[in-house]
């Protein structure tokens, strides 16, 4: 923000959290500005996906109804919940439930420079602890706001709507970009594992509507003729001790290497007696049984026996028929996950485990065309990873630039009366 210039002169505001403001500013206490007041209550069977007038709780849109309790452009606080003290929008005739405050102003003035400023405020931090944090009003409208004249709260409230404006359609576009690109690295990997790397191999009918055609030279095999499966043993929290054999969680599966975050421990000589068959080894693979994860986590050093907690599924190829490699691929491609979606399909499963391994199938090209899709997977993907973690950072770094935008304008750490 470095074309952007200061005030001509500033004094101390005698806000701790403020520090300097332009000397022509005032501060003044939020009571004195504007009343902020919970909205109604409203069951949530009066709440429909479509309807004439929309309902804003504490988190923003919630449905709409039949009714409305406000007409006109106000900022919203939520007043519960984990985004406690978050800022909304609501204008037209809308119902604001009992869960968002309402700030109401008692003249006339910039609605978005007002929301803005609360939200810079971070107004979170007031929150009544609990089970559920609840926002304290009564100890924010005492709270001291930087206050410029009005007609530049609409410059500020104008410049912000034209900046954040072009600030998030750089940051949809990117996002769509990442899209895009997780969707061709699945492309990728499905191709390769099903089609192989050859575009004039000879193709058959692989006999499955869901697969179609495959090499002919391929196989198609069930799943357990070429990779032996074991789902991790349940324990209950009773055997949890501070120190002793790893208990790998999902928060240790999360990466390209299994870890020890989060893990629990057990009983040295009980992990011996019980369940001692459950030790990983280095090369393992460990998937998760939840339907959506998607991942696969390798055994190294770091993990290496340890024991496999329930819902993580250790994978090993069978030696001469699959390899560790290409197991990487196949497990994260849409032969994989289309089979799960098929068992799915008419239940409620929300994890898979070994029973449903057990009816799947897998394609199995001979060795050497496994090693060489593993490979070029390998390479591919981490070419368009390189490529998702430099927009995802680029979208990161346009949302903290948006913020910073939005607090040095409300407090005055900008001077924006010529940008109007």
């Amino acid at each position: 923000m470095s074309h952007y210039k200061p005030y001509p002169a500033y004094k101390d505001s005698g806000v701790e959290w403020l520090g300097l403001v332009p000397e022509h500013w005032q501060v003044k206490k939020l009571k004195w500005l504007a009343s902020l007041q919970s909205g109604d209550f409203i069951t949530s069977e009066s709440i429909e996906e479509e309807g004439a007038y929309p309902v804003y709780g504490g988190n923003g849109l919630r449905g709409y109804c039949t009714s409305f309790t406000h007409e006109g452009t106000y900022a919203l606080v939520g007043r519960q919940g984990a985004l406690c003290g978050n800022i909304n929008y609501a204008a037209g005739k809308f119902w604001a439930s009992e869960h968002a405050v309402v700030v109401s102003p008692y003249e006339s003035t910039a609605v978005r420079w007002l929301g803005e400023l609360l939200r810079a405020m971070n107004l979170g931090q007031y929150s009544i602890s609990s089970a559920q944090p609840g926002l304290a009003v009564e100890r924010i409208i005492d709270l001291p706001l930087p206050v410029p004249p009005e007609i530049e709260r609409e410059a500020i409230a104008g410049h912000i709507d034209r900046e954040t404006a072009r600030i998030d359609a750089l940051v949809e576009k990117k996002t769509h970009f990442v899209e895009l690109l997780r969707e061709k690295r699945q492309t990728l990997i499905t191709h390769a594992v099903t089609k192989g790397l050859d575009p004039n191999v000879k193709m058959k009918d692989s006999g499955l509507e869901w697969l179609g055609e495959v090499p002919e030279h391929w196989s198609i095999k069930p799943f357990k003729v070429c990779i032996d499966f074991q789902e991790g043993p349940g324990i209950m929290a009773v055997d949890f001790r501070d120190e002793g054999t790893p208990l790998l969680r999902v928060a240790g599966v999360q990466g390209r290497w299994a870890t020890l975050a989060g893990c629990n421990y057990l009983e040295p000589d009980k992990v011996e007696r019980q369940w001692k068959h459950f030790r990983l080894v280095p090369g393992d693979l460990l998937i998760s049984a939840s339907a959506s994860m998607g991942t696969v986590c390798e055994v190294a050093d770091e993990a290496a026996g340890s024991i496999a907690y329930t819902g993580l599924i250790r994978l090993r190829g069978k030696k001469s028929v699959m390899l560790r490699s290409y197991i990487r691929s196949l497990v994260v491609s849409s032969l994989f996950s289309t089979q799960i979606d098929l068992f799915k399909a008419g239940s409620t499963i929300q994890h898979f485990g070994p029973i449903h391994l057990s009816q799947m199938f897998v394609v199995c090209p001979p060795l050497d065309e496994q090693e060489a899709i593993a490979q070029h997977v390998e390479s591919e993907t981490l070419r368009i990873d390189e490529l998702i973690a430099k927009s995802e950072r680029s979208v990161e770094l346009l949302k903290e630039r948006r913020s910073a935008l939005i607090t040095a304008a409300v407090t005055g750490q900008i001077d924006l009366r010529e940008t109007v």
